[in-house]
């Protein structure tokens, strides 16, 4: 057995036991390794401290549970190992910069710490044929664009430390904007009815920053008031498509972890260089939507 897979039966036990005290004992033996080198090898592979990982899945966890008014916060607290209350709102206010009653009070998207699939990094697939990891399904196909595609929408810029799933906590100003363009939507001049929606994650204008654009399909490149336009242009593209049980776990979940398949397995395996931007392509935002896409552009060969 790899020892990945030893790396992953821990992570899948830290999520089936996340209530209960986690012992780095316990998960040392699980992964048949001393203490010592498990540390060392599960912070190389999942890049966090087992502690600091452990507590970070609890609180993804409660940032959902905190969304049910009819339990408690104490209960919410207690329920996932932490000592008190105020040991659980100091915790979730240095994650997240609000406390677990401001949350409660008035809910944001939330940057949370994603459960990993090791799977995905050391899985490599052909082009055309599915893989099936952790209840997701992806697959990786060619696809060319005969004649330019134009999306109009929102831009955002802030810090690649907050790029969601990058593993920094916070709130999730992605899907701030998201929700924001969802509002004024239907008064845009020129969006598609029924149309796909599109974030392109591209290079930002200062160092250490990106830039995230969240529109919709437009009849053309027309700029509209208050408003940014996005061109996809015509060309070869690599097309990574994934689907998840439901729409929560595709934006949540799935789409960091697809993500990081292309980007640090398959591309690089592959040898393919492309152009500085990432599209993420949905049919729609609606709660019955499970599919998504994400669309690189290969760099011609010289």
């Amino acid at each position: 057995m790899h020892a990945w897979e030893q790396i992953q039966k821990t992570i899948d036990y830290i999520e089936e036991h996340i209530s209960e005290e986690i012992r780095i004992e316990t998960l040392a033996k699980i992964a048949l390794l001393s203490q010592f080198y498990y540390q060392r090898l599960f912070s190389r592979l999942v890049k966090k401290p087992v502690n600091e990982y452990i507590k970070l899945r609890r609180l993804a966890i409660a940032s959902e549970a905190l969304l049910n008014k009819n339990k408690r916060i104490i209960d919410v607290a207690l329920d996932l190992g932490f000592s008190s209350h105020e040991n659980f709102t100091r915790t979730f206010k240095n994650a997240f910069g609000i406390t677990p009653e401001e949350y409660r009070g008035k809910p944001v998207r939330l940057n949370n710490f994603v459960k990993p699939q090791l799977l995905l990094n050391y899985t490599l697939i052909d082009e055309n044929v599915p893989l099936i990891a952790d209840g997701i399904v992806l697959e990786i196909t060619g696809q060319k664009i005969l004649s330019a595609q134009y999306f109009t929408g929102l831009i955002v810029e802030e810090s690649i430390e907050q790029m969601p799933g990058g593993g920094e906590t916070g709130i999730d100003n992605l899907g701030i904007l998201w929700d924001n363009f969802h509002e004024s939507k239907s008064t845009i001049s020129g969006i598609k009815s029924g149309g796909d929606e599109l974030g392109v994650a591209y290079a930002g204008t200062k160092e250490g920053y990106y830039c995230y654009f969240a529109g919709g399909e437009a009849t053309s490149n027309e700029q509209v008031d208050g408003y940014t336009s996005w061109e996809l242009p015509e060309g070869e593209y690599i097309v990574c498509s994934f689907e998840a049980e439901d729409f929560e776990h595709l934006v949540m979940d799935a789409v960091y972890k697809a993500h990081k398949y292309l980007f640090e397995t398959w591309l690089p395996n592959h040898q393919i260089v492309t152009k500085r931007f990432a599209a993420e392509r949905y049919a729609s935002h609606e709660p019955d939507t499970t599919k998504m896409e994400i669309w690189v552009m290969k760099v011609p060969m010289v």
